[in-house]
């Protein structure tokens, strides 16, 4: 009988415990993982960035507002958008992101979005609401909404308001300025995207995500809060590297007099720059989720001062963004048709211009004959076929358009009808419209 007492009293407790561990990691559960997992629960922006306009981030807001966070119009762009501010928490630390200064840079706009509605209805949690406590975070997601509309870097005054943090010639430059002056936020992030080439140091590897801690002088001059960021910046390495490893870069740290990162930083307000790149084989809401779990992990580790501990050199040791090495295709030893007729062997390279998610790839050809040491997201073998550029405009800026002939056919390369000479594989659009798998891939 007593055994029986026993064994139950045994089994209520391991049930007890089970419970409470199983509280606890809903309270605290935080890993770069579990966030992840997180943000495909809770995320709102359902479009990839690149297609957000103006309208889909007032959609976005509209949600934000019923679900009660804080959203002000507080400018408007030159052509009369509005833009917007958003508000998470009430605590002393001020924090302030901003991002799409450049209109065709939209990656992180999503991300903003998704962490302040993730935050808003899991404010239950306690490491949530720690946050709400501790820290005051203020967002700009849009700041450049007349090219966000079009989808290019100026804005409607072709400005780069990047580069307008001293002349103050741009209605979205000003506001910038006084956001920061009025309010003066302890930590920035300045949310960008990068070239989709951009690589890993010399590695032919491409850097989905670079970060910089962004000083405040020319003179590189060290401070308290440039410290923190870097320890912060490490925060998120570590995080990242569970999906990422060696696709993370740090950004060129050349002091630029007139940029908004160098001089938020010069001004009282030291900047971590965030610049998302692409990842082969990932598409863009696979970084919205990274950006989500470095920003959220970032901002832990600054409540719960873990930062403090963090080696900085994680971030330090980054290896620099490189260029020039990576290209989007390359066709390796085939038999290029000049536009004069000629016919010589070599490889052709190929970039994607940047462009929305619904827009058709474009592609254009970087590099012909010898291109090096060059490498390829995608590498075909080419050794068996002679290729013609669509148009007949075989030269370096032109589209990468071709069609593929077996070199045994005997074909007259002057007179050639493309419309009427059925080629044996067709490139178009960034894939194989015709043959694929004709071309044998390296």
């Amino acid at each position: 009988m007593h055994m029986r007492v026993y064994l139950n009293l045994m089994k209520q407790s391991a049930l007890l415990l089970s419970v409470v561990i199983a509280l606890t990691m809903s309270a605290f559960a935080q890993t770069p993982k579990e966030l992840a997992d997180l943000w495909e629960k809770y995320h709102i922006a359902t479009k990839f960035p690149s297609d957000a306009r103006h309208a889909d981030l007032k959609i976005y807001l509209e949600k934000l507002r019923q679900m009660s966070i804080p959203i002000n119009e507080v400018g408007k762009s030159h052509e009369g958008r509005e833009i917007y501010q958003m508000q998470f928490g009430r605590g002393p630390l001020k924090i302030f992101m901003w991002s799409q200064m450049h209109g065709d840079e939209p990656t992180a706009t999503s991300t903003l979005v998704d962490m302040f509605a993730f935050f808003q209805q899991n404010r239950d949690l306690a490491w949530v609401k720690e946050i709400e406590d501790k820290l005051t975070i203020r967002a700009v997601p849009m700041l450049n909404p007349d090219g966000a509309e079009v989808y290019k870097r100026h804005n409607a005054q072709n400005l780069d308001i990047n580069r307008d943090a001293l002349n103050l010639k741009s209605p979205e430059a000003q506001l910038l300025k006084r956001l920061r002056d009025e309010w003066q936020p302890a930590i920035g992030f300045n949310l960008h995207n990068q070239r989709e080439l951009t690589t890993v140091g010399n590695a032919p590897r491409q850097a989905a995500i670079s970060l910089l801690v962004v000083y405040g002088d020319a003179a590189k001059t060290p401070s308290d809060g440039h410290s923190r960021n870097e320890r912060i910046a490490s925060v998120m390495v570590r995080a990242l590297n569970e999906f990422i490893p060696g696709h993370i870069g740090r950004y060129g740290d050349e002091w630029t007099p007139t940029a908004f990162g160098d001089n938020f930083s010069a001004w009282g307000t030291p900047v971590i720059l965030v610049e998302t790149g692409a990842l082969y084989g990932k598409d863009e809401k696979f970084l919205v989720k990274m950006n989500f779990v470095a920003f959220i992990t970032a901002i832990r580790s600054i409540v719960t001062g873990s930062e403090r501990t963090q080696d900085p050199n994680l971030y330090i040791n980054l290896p620099e963004n490189g260029s020039g090495g990576l290209v989007s295709f390359v066709f390796r030893g085939a038999g290029i048709v000049y536009n004069d007729g000629s016919v010589k062997v070599g490889d052709i390279s190929a970039v994607t211009q940047r462009r929305r998610a619904s827009f058709l790839q474009s592609n254009v050809i970087s590099g012909l004959g010898s291109i090096g040491k060059v490498r390829g997201l995608e590498e075909y073998d080419g050794s068996q076929f002679n290729v013609v550029q669509r148009l007949g405009q075989m030269a370096t800026g032109k589209g990468a358009e071709f069609y593929f002939f077996k070199r045994d056919r005997a074909i007259d390369w002057t007179t050639l009808d493309v419309a009427q000479t059925k080629p044996d594989a067709v490139f178009s659009f960034g894939k194989w419209t015709v043959g694929d798998g004709k071309v044998p891939r390296r």
